[in-house]
């Protein structure tokens, strides 16, 4: 698939297109044998003139399907690091897609925030020396060196990005942010020293070792600056190890510490499931359905499917079915009680905790499974 950008009315719109995968010229009479075929749109991409980091810049959104035919419908929105139609954004917007179609956590807007030169803009300052002095094999010098732009970084999300998505989009007031690797680091940054502007943090393989692993270090220091009630994070690192796995062990120490206050949190292992190429699109999908699952209910009315005689419903289950299937009345049930019991569950409104198999998953003691933290209307 190619991606490209075509300009409507001021505005590009994100498509995805087919056509060869090599920049090398198809043979004509390949050429003449492809179906033009008509462009897939996935969002809108628009211009934003930044103060804070004094040039322009793009957002690119994402809108749930909904949300042209329910216009009282307002909407939370995940806010997506290194989220330019190149970067991330493509394979983000498809998991809001999934929300949509499979009703299983709940829908919200995508905002992606591309990023130009990542090592600046999602990196505090750094005094290690090896960043400048280090070479690659090649000879030539390693980027690192160029970090620093991440407070500029902040203030163009908050001052600029959020007001503009606020104004312009019927949005609930409930933000999460998210990223990967250095993304997933400057998410990280934001919840230690400025978690306010966002209720929820997703940080996929955060890069900590930077500048010699500052935030372990700092963690406690900087968590109990914070009032973070009511706020939650989603941590997860994939088998980087080295001073990467040693910065976040700091981390998690500090979070399991009283320092924490009131911050709700869950940290997934993944060393011995994901490396770091491989982690960000699972551990995504995994984050959406811990922090913002939606409930169900159990069965199936076609008796194709039972074996044996379909058996009418429980006299509970009946009037449980003619009470809407909310967030507010719906029961924990993990998914191996329904398989153990089918029948006693069967049509009952319930809460199950998706794709939680194999990695170990710790939480804070104050976790708790909850439908609806998006305040979707």
């Amino acid at each position: 698939m190619i991606r490209s950008i075509l300009a409507l009315a001021g505005i590009a719109v994100l498509v995805l297109s087919s056509g060869p995968a090599t920049a090398q010229a198809a043979p004509p009479q390949a050429a003449a044998a492809q179906p033009a075929g008509e462009p897939i749109i996935l969002g809108s991409s628009h211009p934003l003139e930044s103060a804070a980091l004094g040039e322009p810049r793009r957002v690119n959104v994402r809108l749930p399907a909904s949300y042209s035919v329910a216009p009282d419908r307002r909407y939370p929105v995940l806010y997506l690091l290194d989220g330019g139609a190149d970067q991330d954004f493509p394979h983000i917007a498809g998991l809001a897609q999934h929300a949509e179609m499979s009703g299983t956590f709940d829908e919200f807007i995508v905002v992606g925030i591309p990023t130009r030169n990542r090592i600046w803009e999602l990196t505090f300052p750094a005094q290690d020396e090896r960043y400048r002095t280090f070479y690659r094999a090649n000879g030539r010098p390693v980027e690192f060196a160029d970090g620093g732009g991440s407070e500029a970084f902040r203030r163009h999300i908050v001052e600029e990005v959020i007001p503009f998505v606020e104004t312009n989009y019927r949005t609930n007031g409930r933000r999460t942010l998210i990223g990967e690797s250095l993304a997933a680091f400057f998410v990280v940054d934001t919840l230690l020293r400025q978690a306010e502007p966002f209720h929820d943090f997703i940080a996929v393989s955060p890069s900590l070792w930077w500048n010699r692993e500052e935030l372990g270090d700092r963690a406690e220091e900087l968590l109990r600056r914070q009032d973070l009630a009511g706020r939650r994070l989603y941590i997860t690192l994939a088998g980087e190890g080295g001073t990467t796995q040693r910065a976040l062990d700091k981390l998690l120490a500090s979070l399991r510490s009283p320092a924490a206050g009131q911050l709700r949190w869950v940290y997934v292992d993944r060393r011995n499931s994901e490396h770091h190429g491989s982690i960000y699109h699972v551990a995504a999908l995994d984050a959406l359905r811990t922090l913002y699952p939606r409930p169900w209910r159990p069965g199936s009315p076609l008796p194709w499917v039972h074996i044996g005689e379909m058996q009418p419903l429980s006299e509970a289950a009946e009037a449980d079915k003619r009470v809407p299937c909310t967030a507010e009345r719906a029961r924990p049930v993990t998914f191996a009680e329904v398989n153990a019991d089918p029948r006693r569950w069967e049509a009952f409104c319930i809460l199950s905790p998706f794709g939680q198999a194999p990695e170990p998953r710790e939480h804070s003691r104050n976790w708790r499974l909850e439908a609806g933290r998006t305040g979707a209307d």
